[in-house]
């Protein structure tokens, strides 16, 4: 009970500092330098230019709507996953335009640009990471996705090219360049944020020295490993190869061992997100002990 408390805890601030990081590259970098958007608040430039509606006004108003139909046609776990995200986004924009002094930031549109792009991706990141949306223009893709079994990401990029579209009609070419800067930096900032300290190596070993390599990775890096069955392609041996994974600093002592061991060994390198289990989001276990458990 206590460990559900702290997670929804630890999931309410980091989505509040999410929140907050989006708005703030938006309200500071992107309105004032008036670059494209995407999703709601790219929808919200649109109405503002041809309405006398505040775009922040008309991101809540859009959040809400789409809330109450992701609830309807998604379901009440996505709309509470959700509700904090809609209600925070919009807040947090109407703080940050209430500073004059936010508003001139910088007059360098490419580093506004740049910044709006970090921000957002930040913003964005940090929410995605939980597992948990922002609102907004992300429901109609969801529903797409669900209903009719169209590609989340196909829907989502026709989304928001249509947005970024409407906005061109009044934004000048060298905007829209600099609008374009924004959403790649904030794609490559939203995938780095999401996978951020989850990176590890997976290493594959080929070789007849399986079990020595295994037992000196078990004793020296302190790393469990698996032994999976293979069939070499040219003399079509039949043996055992070592898949172990590991953190970034261990890279070269595995490569040593290994080495050492075998200097014939076929080893594969690749990089991989997201390891769940014993030794990275469960303790290790004490191989000592298990011995002497099973004497």
């Amino acid at each position: 009970m206590m460990n559900k408390l702290r997670k929804l805890i630890s999931d309410t601030i980091l989505v509040v500092i999410g929140n907050a990081v989006l708005a703030f590259g938006v309200a500071v970098f992107a309105v004032p330098s008036r670059l494209i958007y995407g999703g709601a608040t790219g929808l919200s430039f649109i109405i503002e230019h041809f309405t006398s509606f505040n775009y922040a006004t008309v991101v809540f108003v859009i959040n809400m709507f789409m809330l109450v139909l992701g609830f309807v046609v998604l379901g009440k776990k996505f709309a509470l996953g959700t509700v904090l995200s809609s209600f925070l986004f919009p807040f947090f924009l109407g703080f940050f335009e209430s500073f004059p002094a936010l508003q001139n930031v910088t007059h360098d549109i490419l580093l506004a640009s740049i910044y709006a792009g970090l921000c957002t991706g930040a913003g964005l990141g940090i929410v995605f990471r939980l597992g948990y949306s922002t609102g907004g223009l992300d429901v109609p893709p969801l529903i797409l996705n669900k209903k009719f079994g169209i590609s989340l990401p196909l829907a989502i990029n026709v989304e928001d090219s249509l947005i970024l579209i409407g906005q061109v009609f009044f934004s000048s070419f060298e905007g829209i360049l600099y609008g374009i800067i924004t959403v790649l930096v904030s794609t490559i900032v939203m995938d780095r944020v999401i996978v951020f300290g989850e990176r590890n190596i997976q290493v594959f070993v080929i070789s007849k020295q399986h079990e020595k390599i295994a037992e000196a990775i078990f004793d020296e890096i302190d790393r469990g490993c698996t032994f999976v069955n293979v069939t070499t392609g040219y003399f079509q041996d039949h043996q055992k190869a070592v898949l172990c994974v590991i953190n970034y600093r261990q890279y070269a002592n595995i490569h040593d061992l290994v080495m050492r061991i075998d200097p014939t060994a076929f080893i594969i390198s690749s990089e991989i997100h997201s390891v769940k289990g014993r030794g990275f989001t469960l303790p290790n276990i004490d191989l000592v002990k298990e011995e002497n458990r099973d004497i």
